[in-house]
């Protein structure tokens, strides 16, 4: 069996590593072992956050609709509760497009709520 030298392998690695957390702070930038620990972090918290995004979404669009609803005398959930009993099927994403870009629309929409 011959001999397998690793030394091109293992640059190859931590120029990989290091690639990876270029524009990192401190040591995390520079040094092998404290970039492959911010790696790591790095994804626990990019994983983490795609599934807090979500929500982060939805809060929005909720204070969004609050604010334009707010002025034409509404509540949010009010305003929640009045279109579902009346079976209209616009979600909250779409209805704070609406009130943020159309606000005649939105206008509208509300005359039918109420």
């Amino acid at each position: 069996m011959s001999r397998v030298k690793r030394g091109t392998t293992s640059l190859k690695t931590r120029r990989n590593v290091l690639k990876r957390v270029k524009g990192y702070r401190f040591g995390r930038s520079t040094k092998e072992r404290l970039a492959r620990e911010a790696i790591a972090h790095a994804g626990n918290h990019a994983f983490a956050h795609r599934r807090r995004k979500k929500g982060d979404f939805r809060r929005l669009w909720t204070v969004k609709l609050n604010a334009a609803l707010r002025p034409l005398g509404f509540s949010y959930s009010v305003f929640i509760d009045t279109i579902h009993k009346k079976n209209i099927t616009l979600d909250r994403k779409v209805l704070s497009q609406i009130a943020h870009e159309q606000p005649e629309t939105f206008k509208r929409i509300i005359e039918t709520v109420k």
